[in-house]
């Protein structure tokens, strides 16, 4: 019985080691960095390509204008900021909130090496809401919740 725990903190341990190929980079590298040996993996395959549904085209075209030159289309990241279709943003762990305040006060770096988001003035609560939802409905689609 003793053995278990040890061995799936083995199995943590490995999983999260880079690959053999050096470095882990790029937006893939950062998703698996922060990816445990339990968790299912997150498909993205195809997200950008997905009708988005009515109630979330504003939200879109809000994060579009405001929000994708840094977080990438559908959510997916940048070399200039982290991708939100990532298991760090599902609700438990950043609640809706934490995006409206984000976008308020800004953020300093805390899970990604990309340095601290600024505010966003030109972008009132209620758009950051809108956004909100077209992330979450983007996160449910990838299987992140």
């Amino acid at each position: 019985m003793r053995r278990r725990p040890v061995l799936l903190l083995l199995l943590t341990v490995v999983a999260c080691e880079p690959s053999s190929g050096g470095e882990r980079s790029g937006v893939d590298g950062m998703a698996s960095a922060h990816a445990g040996a339990a968790e299912t993996a997150i498909d993205t395959t195809g997200l950008a390509l997905l009708p988005v549904p009515d109630q979330h085209q504003r939200g879109e075209a809000i994060y579009r204008a405001n929000c994708s030159s840094c977080h990438g289309e559908a959510a997916l990241g940048t070399p200039r900021g982290p991708p939100l279709i990532h298991r760090i943003y599902e609700p438990s762990h950043h609640a809706d909130i934490s995006f409206v305040l984000a976008a308020e006060r800004g953020v300093r770096a805390h899970h990604w090496q990309f340095g601290d988001m600024p505010p966003q003035p030109g972008v009132t609560r209620d758009e950051v809401e809108e956004v909100v939802g077209y992330i979450r409905w983007l996160q449910r689609e990838a299987g992140v919740y």
